[in-house]
């Protein structure tokens, strides 16, 4: 079974607005992140495979910050690729992938060109909803459920 790590977590307070790094955060049922800014709906908490993003980086030659990307966690050692309607276990909390981040115009004023390498293999991570209530840590354990 493939595991991986919670490497970091982002909280967006406002449209637009910088990503506050933290060491933990609150997930809840129907809403997503404590004090995040997307609240609800399908796309609660936003997810981006840090092993995508280093590759990102490679071919374009940058050193961004994954931060850039506005996700709100970031993870290592689990693909995130094709992945819609399956649960991701972080920590003690589980997220059922609603589908593919897409990239915006955001990511394109940063880097030109990063947009369109962002589409293929879900690079610009995934979207989903939270299941359970808890506390995740950077550091936690990441796993997908059967």
């Amino acid at each position: 079974m493939e595991k991986g790590k919670l490497t970091a977590i982002w909280i967006k307070r406002m449209k637009r607005g910088p990503m506050d790094e933290v060491d933990r955060a609150d997930l809840v049922v129907g809403s997503g992140i404590n004090g995040n800014m997307n609240q609800g709906g399908r796309r609660q908490v936003t997810i981006l495979e840090k092993e995508q993003w280093d590759a990102l980086m490679n071919q374009f030659g940058s050193s961004l910050s994954p931060s850039m990307r506005r996700a709100n966690l970031l993870v290592t050692g689990v693909n995130l690729v094709e992945t819609h309607g399956r649960t991701l276990k972080i920590g003690s909390c589980r997220i059922l992938i609603n589908g593919e981040t897409k990239p915006c115009e955001m990511i394109e004023e940063l880097l030109p060109g990063l947009k369109d390498a962002m589409y293929p293999e879900w690079r610009g991570g995934a979207f989903g909803e939270v299941l359970n209530n808890g506390t995740i840590s950077v550091g936690d354990e990441v796993e997908w459920l059967s």
